[in-house]
This record gives C-alpha cells, structure tokens and sequence, in this order.
C-alpha cells in the first residue's frame, strides 16, 4: 500500500507546483518562494536581502498572500539574530510590532491596516456622554497603515521601559480627553480618554454621507489629522 501511495503523492506535488511559474524547494522538501502565473507572490517566502550602501543586509520571512504580505514576519540580521516580529494585512502593518537590538528588546508599535481595495473604512468610537453608545466614524482610506494604539520604547540591556506613547489614526493622542475607540487591543487596558481631531468634511465624505444617510445606523463621517 505504501508503495502505491508514493507515486500518487508524487503525482500530486508536481501537480501543484504546476500552478506555479516560480518557485524553490527547500531543504526540507518544503515548497518557498511560490510566484503564481500572474506573478503574485504566494504562501511563505524566505527573503534575503545583502548590505547595500552601509545598510546592514538581513533576511525575512513569513506569508505573502496575493504578493502581499499577511500574518506574522520576522527579521533577523545576517548572523541569525531576531531584528523584528511584525503583523501584517492587506500587506500593511496591523496590530502589534516588536523591534529588537543585539542586546534586547527596543520598542513595541501598534498599528491600523486599512483595506486598500476600499475607498472608505470605518472605526467605532465611543460616545463621550454614553459609555454604552458607540458612532461609527468614515474614515477616507488611504491605503497604508496608520500609528494606533500604545507605543513603548525600552532601553535594551536591562528590559526598562523608557517612554511611553498613545496614538489614534496616525495622531498622538492627550490622555483626559474624550473616551477611547472600541479597540481594547490595540490601545492601554486602564481608563485613558483619547482626544480625537477631525477635520471638516470633505466633498467624497459628504457624498458617501447622503448615499447612506437613509440607513438604519446612520453613520458620522470625518477624518483624523495628518
């Protein structure tokens, strides 16, 4: 029975890999590197990239999901150490990033993806005089990641944290201001009120507006301020 199984197996692998117009196997057996015939980049990659003008060279990898990166990449330098474990979606960063030195831990980001397939996106944000009531802001989408959340810097020999920051959409907050959005993971777990700038309506947001102004949960629109 195993040996009938074999040549179906390798049937199968040349079958898949035939869906492919690139890609490497590794020493494992394990098939990296796959660019599909459209030529996105597809499953998990092993990036190398050498020094180049004084910057150190290093070597990522992780998932890329149609030639965008997707879920958790790490990044070590050209000796094996850990650089950075990243998130990603929409080939954006999203959610928690860490960054290394030699010699320890250097900072901690958190960011926002937004859907680049999506000329608009919304956040919830809690209603400063409700606690239980939250508005759904329109948010223009630009297409990249924004700050969002708790950034932390710590001095890498000893682990101490050195300096804290909050940001909502790309904007350093100030505590003791408004309520914050309803994105506990993203943002501290105590009480902190977030200050949120808007700027005034632009004529897309106004648009998008009256098209969904009739709609059961009307929607406020703004954005926040580069």
């Amino acid at each position: 029975m195993r040996f009938l199984l074999l040549p179906l197996l390798i049937l199968f692998s040349i079958a898949a890999q035939g869906q492919y117009a690139a890609y490497r196997i590794s020493a494992t057996g394990d098939t990296l590197d796959k660019v599909d015939m459209k030529g996105l980049k597809q499953g998990k990659w092993m990036v190398h990239v050498n020094p180049l003008r004084g910057e150190p060279g290093y070597e990522e990898e992780g998932i890329f999901m149609n030639g965008r990166k997707e879920g958790v990449w790490r990044k070590f330098n050209l000796m094996g150490d850990l650089l950075a474990i990243e998130n990603y979606k929409w080939g954006n960063k999203n959610g928690a990033c860490r960054y290394f030195t030699i010699a320890g831990p250097e900072r901690e980001e958190n960011w926002r993806a937004f859907n680049p397939s999506k000329a608009y996106d919304t956040i919830e944000v809690r209603d400063p005089k409700d606690p239980d009531k939250y508005e759904r802001v329109v948010i223009k989408n630009e297409g990249n990641s924004l700050r969002h959340g708790t950034w932390k810097y710590f001095y890498p020999p000893t682990g101490q944290q050195i300096k804290i920051e909050h940001y909502f959409l790309d904007n350093l907050v100030e505590p003791g201001t408004i309520d914050s959005v309803k994105e506990p993971a993203l943002l501290p777990n105590d009480t902190t009120r977030i200050k949120i700038p808007v700027k005034s309506k632009t004529k897309e947001v106004l648009e998008f507006e009256k098209k969904t102004s009739g709609k059961k949960n009307k929607l406020r629109d703004g954005r926040t301020g580069g």
